[in-house]
């Protein structure tokens, strides 16, 4: 499929998947007048991208996961390394140390708010 097709399938501009495609992250075929031509496994690969950026994961980070994930289920694949359930430990112990920062900054804010409003 071609990249627009793509883009409307996934709701992913096409400039992204561009950028995807320089990181690494979403290979791309080329046709005979140098179009990217996209497999259909594509559009899962992207959603599962989408996914990973969503938790916080940069680009480095996601091409060292890709390769050991599905992107059906984003299970391990055959490739995957011992290295990958450590990988993604790391990740959500640096979500959870965000989401504790995020909730003492609410905290904060409350107790502002409770003095601001003279309760």
């Amino acid at each position: 499929m071609r990249i627009g097709e793509l883009a409307r399938r996934t709701g992913v501009s096409e400039r992204s998947l561009r950028y995807y495609e320089t990181q690494g992250l979403l290979p791309a075929d080329r046709t005979p007048g140098g179009h990217r031509d996209y497999p259909e496994t594509a559009v899962d690969r992207v959603i599962r991208i989408q996914e990973l950026f969503a938790a916080g994961l940069h680009s480095g980070r996601i091409a060292h996961l890709l390769p050991c994930m599905r992107d059906s289920d984003g299970g391990p694949a055959a490739a995957a390394t011992p290295r990958l359930v450590q990988d993604l430990t790391e990740e959500r112990e640096r979500l959870d140390r965000m989401i504790a920062d995020l909730e003492r900054s609410r905290e904060t804010l409350d107790e502002v708010i409770e003095a601001a409003g003279g309760n």
